[in-house]
C-alpha cells in the first residue's frame, strides 16, 4: 500500500515538473515522511532535483540530503547556490552536515562553513574519517556535570538543549569536562529533585576514541545494547556521542560491502541504478581478471594430466561434478565462518578449533555424498575401479575445501585482509585447481594411468 502510494506521489510530482510548477512538486514532497521523501527525490533526474529542492522547505530538504548517498548529495550540493545551500546545511545534523562538506571541493566547503549558524561543532567532525568514530559522531548531546542535583539536571535539559539529537542516555562530566558517568532519563524522573547527579551515575561508562574504526564501534553498541555511544579524547575529554541510528547505517552499509565482496566484486559507492555501467565495470574488473587468469591453474592442472585423461576419457566425465562439488562446499564454509568473525563468535585464537570443527563437518558431508558419487557413477559407467576413484575423490575434495575455506578467512583477517574477499569465486577457483590435482593423483593411485 505505501509502495503504492509513493508512485502516487512520484507521478504527481513529474507531472508538476513537467508544467513548472514547482509550488505544487513541494508540496507533495514535504507531505511524506523523509525517507520516503529521500526515495522520491533519488527517482527525478539530476535536473529536476536541482530545480526542486531550493522550493522545499530547509528542514525538508536537509532531511533529504541525509537520506541520500554520500556521493549524490555531494553532487547535488555542487549545483547549488551558496545562499540555498547554506540554509539547507543550517539544518542538519551536525555529523551529516561534515560528511556532506568534506566531500565538497575546499573552496565551496570553506565559502558555506563561514555563513553557517553552528560552524564550530561543524569544524570539529570534519577533521576525522568518515569511517571513524570521530566521523560518525555528533556533537548535538546532552552533558550534565557531576555537581548538579537532578531538579537542576532537569531544568537544564529543558532550558537549555531542547532541540538536541537524543536525550535517553545523559552524560557526565566534570569541571574538565572530561567523562565520568553516564545516567538514564528515567532514573532523573523518578528521583527526589534533591538527588546529587554523582549517587545515581554509572561510573562505568562505555566509551571510543575518535579514531576508532565504525564496525568496532558497532560491535560494542551491539554488544552491550547501547542506544548511544559516547566519544573521548586521549584525556577523556567528551568529544560528542554516536547514536543508534549511525549505527543501523553503519551496519547497513558494511552488510552491503560485506555482500558483494562475497560475489568477487568492489563494493558501490551508491545506489545500484544510480552508478553508471562503466563505474560498475570498474568494480567488477579487477577481480574478475584475477579470477580469470588464476582459473588458468586449472587448465594448468589438466594439462599435466593428459596422460591419464588419454588413456580413461571417463575421467573427464566426473571432472564438473567433483571441481562443482568442492567449489559448493568450500563456499559455504567461508561463508559461515566469515560470519562467525564477524559476530565475535571466533578469531584467529579459535583456529584450531574451528579447523578440526570443519574438518569434522567435511568428513561427515564426504564420506554421504562419496558413497552417492561412487553408486552414481558406477551406474552410469559400470566400472568399479573408475567409481572407486570418483567416490574417494569426493570425500577428499570435500574435506580439502571445508578445512581450508576454514582458515583462509581467519588468515586473511590476520593479515588485515576484509575475509568477504576469499570466499564466493575466489574459494571456488581455488578449490577447482586443487580439486583436479586431487582427482587424477587418486586416478593414478586407484587406475594405475
Amino acid at each position: 500500500m505505501e509502495q503504492v502510494l509513493l508512485e502516487d506521489a512520484l507521478t504527481r510530482m513529474r507531472e508538476a515538473l513537467e508544467i513548472n510548477d514547482l509550488t505544487t512538486a513541494s508540496h507533495i514532497i514535504e507531505a511524506l515522511r523523509p525517507a520516503d521523501q529521500a526515495e522520491i527525490f533519488s527517482d527525478l533526474n539530476d535536473f529536476q532535483q536541482a530545480q526542486l529542492l531550493p522550493t522545499i522547505n530547509p528542514a525538508d530538504a536537509a532531511d533529504i540530503i541525509e537520506e541520500l548517498y554520500d556521493p549524490e548529495a555531494a553532487e547535488l550540493a555542487v549545483q547549488m547556490p551558496l545562499t540555498t545551500l547554506v540554509r539547507i546545511v543550517n539544518e542538519m545534523e551536525p555529523d551529516e552536515a561534515a560528511d556532506l562538506l568534506d566531500d565538497l571541493d575546499p573552496l565551496q566547503a570553506d565559502a558555506v562553513l563561514a555563513q553557517l549558524e553552528a560552524a564550530h561543532r561543524i569544524k570539529s567532525l570534519i577533521q576525522y574519517s568518515d569511517d571513524t568514530a570521530g566521523g560518525l559522531m555528533t556533537t548535538a548531546f546532552v552533558a550534565l556535570q557531576r555537581r548538579m542535583t537532578t531538579g537542576q539536571a532537569i531544568e537544564a535539559i529543558r532550558t537549555w538543549h531542547p532541540d538536541e539529537e537524543t536525550i535517553y542516555y545523559l552524560f557526565v562530566t566534570d569541571r574538565l569536562k572530561r567523562l565520568v558517568g553516564v545516567v538514564n532519563l528515567r532514573q532523573l524522573i523518578v528521583s527526589p529533585p534533591s538527588t546529587p547527579i554523582a549517587r545515581i551515575m554509572d561510573d562505568d561508562v562505555i566509551s571510543v576514541t575518535a579514531d576508532t574504526d565504525q564496525e568496532d564501534c558497532a560491535d560494542l553498541m551491539q554488544r552491550y545494547d547501547l542506544l548511544a555511544l559516547p566519544v573521548v579524547d586521549e584525556q577523556q575529554h567528551l568529544l560528542g556521542i554516536i547514536t543508534i541510528d549511525d549505527l543501523v547505517d553503519v551496519i547497513q552499509s558494511e552488510a552491503s560491502e560485506d555482500i558483494q565482496r562475497l560475489g568477487g566484486a568492489e563494493p558501490l559507492d551508491r545506489a545500484y541504478l544510480d552508478t553508471s555501467i562503466l563505474a560498475i565495470t570498474r568494480k567488477r574488473i579487477g577481480w574478475l581478471l584475477l579470477l580469470f587468469f588464476t582459473a588458468t591453474l586449472t587448465g594448468w592442472v589438466m594439462d599435466s594430466f593428459q596422460a591419464q585423461l588419454q588413456a580413461m576419457v571417463a575421467l573427464a566425465i566426473f571432472i564438473p561434478m567433483l571441481i562443482g562439488t568442492g567449489g559448493n562446499a568450500g563456499s559455504q564454509t567461508t561463508a559461515t565462518i566469515i560470519r562467525a568473525i564477524a559476530v565475535g563468535d571466533v578469531g584467529l585464537r579459535d583456529a584450531w578449533r574451528v579447523w578440526l570443527h570443519e574438518i569434522g563437518i567435511g568428513v561427515i558431508l564426504g564420506l554421504g555424498m562419496g558413497i552417492i558419487g561412487y553408486f552414481l557413477s558406477l551406474a552410469w559407467v559400470g566400472d568399479f575401479r573408475l567409481s572407486l576413484t570418483v567416490g574417494i575423490s569426493v570425500l577428499v575434495i570435500v574435506l580439502w575445501a571445508t578445512g581450508a575455506g576454514s582458515l583462509l578467512p581467519l588468515l586473511a583477517t590476520k593479515v588485515g585482509i576484509d575475509p568477504t574477499v576469499v570466499s564466493g569465486p575466489v574459494m571456488s577457483t581455488l578449490v577447482d585447481a586443487t580439486g583436479l590435482f586431487i582427482y587424477f593423483n587418486i586416478a593414478r593411485l586407484v587406475l594405475g594411468v
